[in-house]
């Protein structure tokens, strides 16, 4: 299910910007001398935005129009302009090759099932031109090393800049068979009047280890496949990275 517009603004409060240790992390592995990279699932630009504010040429894909809508109000902001798609990534279908390919913060994890995640390496894979470098950022989530025996149930709220405040309400459903967990998220708009507006959603995110990885990036085509440290460091999480070559 797309990301709405309420959603959006709670991540984009929640999940400022990347940080310089990350932006360093990409840009160490990003080529600067192959043309174009893409941000392949690159939601509000949290990386796209200043990785292109420091001289990347960096086109960005999603399936969510508000997510790209807030997207391009950041690069505005930044007087700066980059291509970006509303696609799902599994039918991957742009005008561009690229040198390298990222999906940053766990996003790969939220393609559910192992047939559309392969569909996803496949097309991005017939992107790629050389060096043909795809960069993926893993985590196993904490829940899922440790299962709760009932659903678990956060709330969490950010303060938006015109003083609104955005709910959010999880509650976490723990396949550990499937290495699945179920999300369904409603987020509530207040001011000081109360609630004035609702959004549901939910999301799978899967998990992989490195072994189960491997395997679906070797089956969709890639070689030279190594786990890397993560660019960023996630709480309670087995956070890892990896990078892969497309084979020719």
């Amino acid at each position: 299910m797309p990301s709405g517009p309420i959603s959006t603004q709670f991540h984009d409060v929640d999940h400022p910007l990347a940080d310089a240790a990350e932006l360093a992390w990409y840009e160490a592995r990003l080529p600067r001398d192959a043309g174009p990279v893409l941000d392949a699932m690159c939601g509000s630009g949290r990386l796209l935005v200043p990785l292109a504010k420091r001289g990347l040429h960096v086109h960005g894909v999603d399936s969510s129009a508000a997510r790209l809508d807030a997207c391009r109000a950041r690069l505005s902001d930044a007087s700066l302009d980059a291509p970006l798609f509303r696609q799902n990534v599994a039918e991957l279908n742009v005008p561009f090759r690229y040198g390298a390919v990222f999906i940053g913060a766990s996003s790969f994890q939220h393609i559910a099932d192992e047939k559309s995640a392969r569909a996803a390496l496949v097309r991005i894979k017939a992107h790629l031109v050389p060096p043909g470098v795809l960069l993926l950022d893993l985590s196993i989530p904490e829940v899922a090393m440790h299962p709760p025996a009932a659903p678990l149930v956060e709330v969490r709220a950010v303060k938006l800049a015109d003083g609104e405040r955005i709910t959010l309400r999880s509650e976490t459903l723990v396949n550990a068979y499937a290495h699945q967990l179920d999300i369904a998220m409603r987020y509530e708009k207040r001011d000081a009047r109360g609630t004035i507006a609702r959004e549901d959603e939910s999301l799978t995110v899967t998990w992989y280890d490195d072994d189960r990885i491997h395997t679906l990036l070797e089956a969709a085509g890639f070689e030279d496949i190594t786990i890397d440290p993560p660019p960023r460091a996630r709480e309670g999480a087995h956070a890892f990275a990896v990078r892969a070559c497309a084979s020719r």
